[in-house]
């Protein structure tokens, strides 16, 4: 008998596996999202590769993520630095009272270096136990000085020469982090022996306020909203593209496991699991990037702003949200791909042909953005709170429907796109076969720029709101120099070294105090009021129309119709009333003012018979000089007991650092000189800090996207490398090559940033609505298109080494 004589056995199913054997709900679960793991770092040298670019993309988002949440923190202590050094006013001002041991008198000195804010006080302790500002350890003698590190460091260099001249104590300490705002902050403290209270000295007892913060405009409070909606949404974009990376090779390999007998549900989640470890490496990755950046931040000073490690702390329940929310949100991005794929066993259904798009579901979330922000109500001045979901719903609709129409966009205009250079043939063939890659390359940028757009459109119309005209005539001067405890001495001196000081061409010097007349009191039982301006011919010819002048003349100043605009009309005219019933000629002036009648001392000064009455000017400033003017010869050898000096300087623009050379002088006459520069527009504060956070988190984010599209760009070469050695092999040129994967990027771009225009338009016109103002220019999205165009075109450059790399022959092998 053989073996084929024998009678086979009847047919039986195979055995059904134990339960135990395959596990099931839970267990099930934890075996794939293992296996995905798994995957995610085998494959040797090229998985390895696949995951550290997802880890890396999705790292570069959290990192910014983390910083966006570390902002609130960080404002906080640097408020809280801020109020904690400010001095405290004692209970009195007055010589001899209300001093004691542990009182001291302080005076502002804070001044500017080349466009840097250089802040600090004069003191001078009243005892022994007077307590020393916050991070400087005892009040610095008279002629030593503590400053800042670093101010130290550019006192030392030959950038800060001019500064040390005008700064030149002995430095004998350092002020430490507790009294600073940023480690960028110039400050200093300086010791001196003849602050007086009846000088420019203040008393204090110590330090630290307590002050509530000002009410924030409700209209820039939308627009902080906006900004902060528009620095994000294409972080979180750019977190769920990195999500994406080495897509066509998952699902290929999910195709195997479902040929060696996994099922539909079985892949998903395994390709969960792959996501998930590309997910936490990413939040690893991340973490590190933003430790590491957090420790440098210290020493890099962008727009002005730096900051302290030890402030760039996220909120413990932001940082908890971003850490649950990314491996969710990436899990989520990954199934709702897949989703569009059948993975069967002999391939992916999706590489067998192509796929028409739908507009219609694309154009839903757009939609619903714009009604939100069509039914939010109005906001203005007098609004008391802003309500951010609604804005920040709306906005953020409008902003993710632009990344969902792209892909459409794109594959609409390829569609019907045929012959050209090969270079071009073969971008376009790439793109026709598959877009979406490319469409999603370059998404993040197209809602950076969108949202730029909408932004620009909001600070153009309400930049009239928070930005004024000063009235100061900036072509008569360039600085204004005042001191509220000098004498004519003090305005000579002013004169005489302003006018002698390197780059200075104009000094206009006077000296003003307040007098009273001596003729009836008023109804109140007072002598009336007014002023009296001491200059030169040439100084009062500035301040009022004079017919003629020569020294010894005097002049009765009113006020005419300009003035109306400042205290209108029946105040111009209450004023010019105020002025004559003072200022009689011929008829004794209390030069002391009001204190005479107080002390019983007054200083009397006739005012001449020949004095003619006058029509003022503005100064510089835009300040009007009523009442009387004086020239010294008219005023003889009196002096004023109380006077307020002021000097306005003009300078030569081509002499370098003239601005410089005058608050050197400035600081050589009196460091508590105030000097400010004449601007034709003043900024609002809360306004140029809005505008200095977006500066800040634009060029963050502008980084941001410049290092994403980077790694985007290298991983869509790896999907390729295999195709370009191919192509390289069978005769094709590396330069076009070069230049396919150039029009390949370029075609998407072209499309997203025309997509861009008219979405931010949109966006920004709803917005203009909500806080009732109009747009005034059209075109202010160039700037931004050409931006987001040079960026995406640079990346595509610096991804040119790469591509060579993928061009060689062993891109051939393959397992």
């Amino acid at each position: 008998m053989t073996l084929l004589d024998r009678e086979a056995p009847p047919h039986s199913p195979p055995p059904r596996p134990s339960p135990a054997a395959t596990p099931t709900g839970v267990r099930a679960w934890a075996r794939d999202l293992v296996l995905g793991m798994r995957l995610a770092v085998s494959g040797g040298r090229e998985g390895w590769a696949r995951t550290a670019l997802t880890a890396l993309g999705i790292g570069l988002g959290v990192a910014l993520l983390f910083a966006a949440a570390a902002v609130p923190h960080l404002l906080d202590t640097r408020e809280n630095r801020t109020q904690a050094r400010e001095t405290t006013n004692a209970s009195s001002q007055k010589p001899g009272k209300g001093s004691t041991d542990s009182t001291f008198l302080w005076a502002e000195a804070s001044t500017e270096y080349r466009g840097d804010p250089v802040t600090g006080l004069l003191l001078r302790p009243e005892g022994a136990n007077a307590p020393p500002p916050p991070g400087v350890a005892k009040i610095p003698g008279p002629g030593e000085m503590v400053v800042s590190p670093a101010l130290r460091e550019l006192l030392g260099t030959s950038e800060g020469a001019l500064l040390a001249q005008r700064l030149d104590e002995r430095i004998v300490g350092t002020v430490g982090d507790a009294g600073l705002v940023d480690p960028g902050e110039l400050r200093f403290y300086t010791g001196s022996s003849t602050l007086t209270v009846e000088g420019v000295g203040i008393r204090s007892a110590g330090y630290g306020v307590d002050e509530s913060t000002p009410p924030f405009d409700p209209l820039l409070m939308v627009l902080v909203i906006l900004m902060c909606v528009v620095l994000l949404v294409p972080v979180t974009i750019f977190i769920a593209t990195a999500v994406r990376f080495g897509g066509d090779r998952r699902d290929r390999r999910l195709a195997a496991l479902r040929l060696v007998g996994a099922d539909a549900r079985t892949v998903r989640r395994i390709a969960a699991g792959e996501t998930l470890f590309g997910a936490v490496l990413g939040l690893a990755v991340g973490s590190a990037l933003f430790l590491m950046l957090r420790q440098i931040v210290g020493h890099v000073r962008l727009w002005g702003f730096s900051a302290f490690p030890s402030d760039v702390s996220p909120v413990p329940s932001l940082a908890l949200l971003i850490l649950l929310a990314v491996p969710v949100a990436a899990v989520v991005v990954t199934q709702s791909a897949l989703s569009s794929v059948a993975i069967e066993p002999l391939g992916v259904v999706r590489n067998t042909g192509l796929r028409r798009r739908r507009l219609w579901w694309r154009l839903l979330l757009p939609v619903i953005g714009v009604a939100i922000l069509a039914s939010t109500g109005r906001v203005d001045e007098l609004t008391p709170t802003v309500g951010p979901f609604p804005i920040v719903a709306g906005a953020s609709c409008v902003l993710i429907g632009l990344v969902g129409l792209l892909p459409w966009l794109v594959d609409a205009a390829v569609a019907r796109l045929r012959g050209g250079p090969v270079a071009w043939q073969l971008a376009i063939r790439r793109l026709q076969l598959s877009s979406g890659t490319a469409a999603r390359a370059v998404s993040g940028i197209t809602v950076a720029v969108a949202g730029a757009i909408a932004l620009q459109m909001m600070f153009g119309a309400m930049q009239k709101d928070f930005l004024q005209l000063t009235g100061q005539d900036t072509e008569r001067a360039d600085f204004y120099v005042s001191s509220d405890y000098g004498d004519s001495a003090l305005a000579e001196r002013m004169i005489e070294d302003f006018r002698g000081t390197k780059g200075v061409t104009k000094v206009i010097g006077t000296v003003e105090s307040y007098v009273a007349g001596t003729g009836d009191p008023t109804e109140q039982g007072w002598q009336p009021i007014t002023t009296l301006t001491v200059g030169t011919c040439a100084t009062l010819k500035e301040i009022a129309r004079l017919p003629s002048c020569r020294d010894g003349d005097a002049f009765v100043a009113h006020l005419d119709a300009r003035a109306a605009k400042k205290v209108g009309s029946a105040g111009v005219k209450e004023q010019n009333d105020r002025t004559d019933e003072a200022a009689v000629p011929g008829r004794p002036i209390d030069l002391t003012g009001s204190d005479g009648a107080r002390t019983g001392k007054p200083v009397l000064w006739t005012l001449p018979k020949s004095a003619r009455k006058v029509v003022t000017s503005p100064d510089p400033m835009g300040d009007l000089h009523d009442g009387i003017l004086v020239t010294p010869g008219a005023l003889g050898s009196r002096a004023l007991p109380s006077t307020t000096v002021r000097a306005s300087i003009k300078v030569d623009p081509e002499v370098t650092d003239a601005a410089e050379y005058v608050r050197g002088t400035a600081a050589g006459i009196d460091p508590t000189l105030r000097i400010n520069a004449l601007k034709n527009l003043e900024r609002d504060k809360q306004y140029g800090s809005v505008q200095t956070g977006l500066l800040v988190g634009g060029t963050l984010t502008m980084m941001l996207i410049a290092a994403s599209l980077l790694v985007s760009q290298i991983e869509q070469l790896r999907e390729r490398k295999r195709m370009l050695s191919v192509l390289v092999a069978f005769g094709t040129r590396r330069r076009t090559l070069a230049w396919s994967v150039l029009w390949q990027t370029a075609v998407p771009v072209v499309l997203g940033t025309g997509l861009a225009l008219a979405g931010g338009l949109v966006l920004g016109d709803f917005m203009l609505g909500i806080i009732g103002k109009s747009i005034g220019d059209w075109w202010v999205f160039v700037p931004y298109a050409a931006v987001g165009a040079a960026v995406i075109m640079l990346v595509t450059v610096a991804s040119m080494p790469s591509l060579w790399r993928m061009m060689r022959p062993d891109g051939l092998r393959t397992e």
